[in-house]
């Protein structure tokens, strides 16, 4: 199939006019407008509105895509097999590290603690990699995600509707206005199952050991790679791991 082209008037004539509608009305939208669509997600509380939300529509379901670094908390897992039994429709791809099945395996390719050693190395290895051979595989061409304008860093100025050149993507971000208490409204308001690390304090969720619970008055995403400069862990950001290319293969 060939790629979907945007341009880049296109691009600003869209994200005008689906701005005026609800998250549902973007999410038909989609649906009907671009093919081999998807939902990345990492079953975040935004994601699993999302879920939620295309579940409740008159549409068929869309598959789901959760890359697994190895290092994600026991209760992100418990979460998931929540998910699935909840919204049996939708079919979750799973993808870890390449050549690894187990947080052991990992180690004892990469050595203890990669993140901390080469933090750059384990963002492509643990998810950016992973990530693009997904989109190969499944031959992706949208993605729906959960970002929000709201979480701050990178995405204080995100677009419902966007282009990943390095995936050669469409990513639509059908919440992208909402903040995190719409969010959780919504959650509650429609009993949607979420990570039961949110009642202790925390509202964005990664790796076991890049994520904190975040303090009253801090952004969403603080709790991400504490003390850092860094909002993004790749996922949103392939482009700049295109030097590990070489390397892995």
């Amino acid at each position: 199939m060939s790629d979907i082209v945007i341009t880049d008037f296109q691009l600003k004539h869209l994200n005008k006019t689906l701005a005026k509608l609800s998250p549902q009305e973007v999410l038909k939208w989609a649906v009907v407008t671009f093919p081999n669509l998807f939902q990345t997600t990492a079953f975040g509380l935004t994601g699993l509105c999302i879920l939620d939300m295309l579940d409740k529509l008159d549409i068929d379901p869309i598959d789901l895509v959760f890359i697994d670094t190895l290092y994600h908390f026991p209760q992100t897992h418990s979460l998931i097999e929540q998910v699935q039994t909840r919204y049996p429709r939708f079919k979750l791809h799973i993808y870890k590290p390449d050549g690894c099945d187990s947080t052991q395996q990992f180690e004892e390719k990469y050595g203890d603690e990669l993140w901390v050693k080469d933090e750059l190395k384990y963002d492509f290895l643990a998810k950016v990699e992973p990530l693009q051979r997904a989109h190969k595989e499944l031959n992706i061409k949208a993605v729906f995600t959960g970002r929000r304008r709201s979480q701050g860093g990178a995405r204080s100025e995100l677009p419902i509707v966007e282009i990943d050149e390095s995936l050669n993507v469409i990513k639509i971000s059908p919440l992208a206005s909402w903040d995190f208490k719409m969010v959780q409204a919504y959650v509650k308001e429609n009993n949607v199952p979420y990570n039961e690390l949110l009642d202790l304090g925390y509202k964005s969720i990664g790796d076991w050991h890049s994520t904190e619970p975040v303090a009253e008055g801090e952004d969403e995403r603080s709790g991400r790679w504490k003390g850092k400069a860094k909002t993004e862990c790749g996922i949103h950001q392939t482009s700049k791991y295109q030097q590990y290319l070489s390397q892995v293969k």
